[in-house]
């Protein structure tokens, strides 16, 4: 079932928020990798319901990296142990420039 996403109600859904900070001389670097495990992660992780990354124009070395998940249990377990994302992890550690924070959230209004 590779690559096939199944029908979740959105209320159930958990936003995974994360924000980041990438060394300045590192930003592309990141941005190939991040391209990298999105593509591998939606297709190979169900659980996944879309990821987008955004840049703050001002600071172009600050990211929010938006993720949608059955869970914030399948997020922090599973996924995170994949061995795609433990070679990002390990990857990360060269172009972050801090730590990285995560929070997860709930949707409670919809926009039509």
């Amino acid at each position: 079932m590779k690559g096939r996403r199944k029908t979740v109600d959105s209320g159930t859904l958990v936003t995974v928020i994360i924000t980041c900070l990438i060394k300045p001389d590192k930003i592309e670097e990141a941005k190939r990798e991040l391209e990298a495990v999105i593509k591998i992660v939606m297709a190979q992780e169900n659980a996944c319901h879309g990821v987008r990354v955004h840049v703050q124009p001002k600071q172009p070395q600050r990211l929010l990296i938006i993720e949608r998940w059955d869970s914030e249990e399948v997020f922090t377990g599973p996924h995170m142990q994949t061995p795609h994302m433990q070679t990002f992890l390990k990857k990360a550690e060269t172009f972050l420039d801090g730590v990285a924070e995560f929070s997860f959230w709930k949707e409670i209004v919809v926009a039509p």
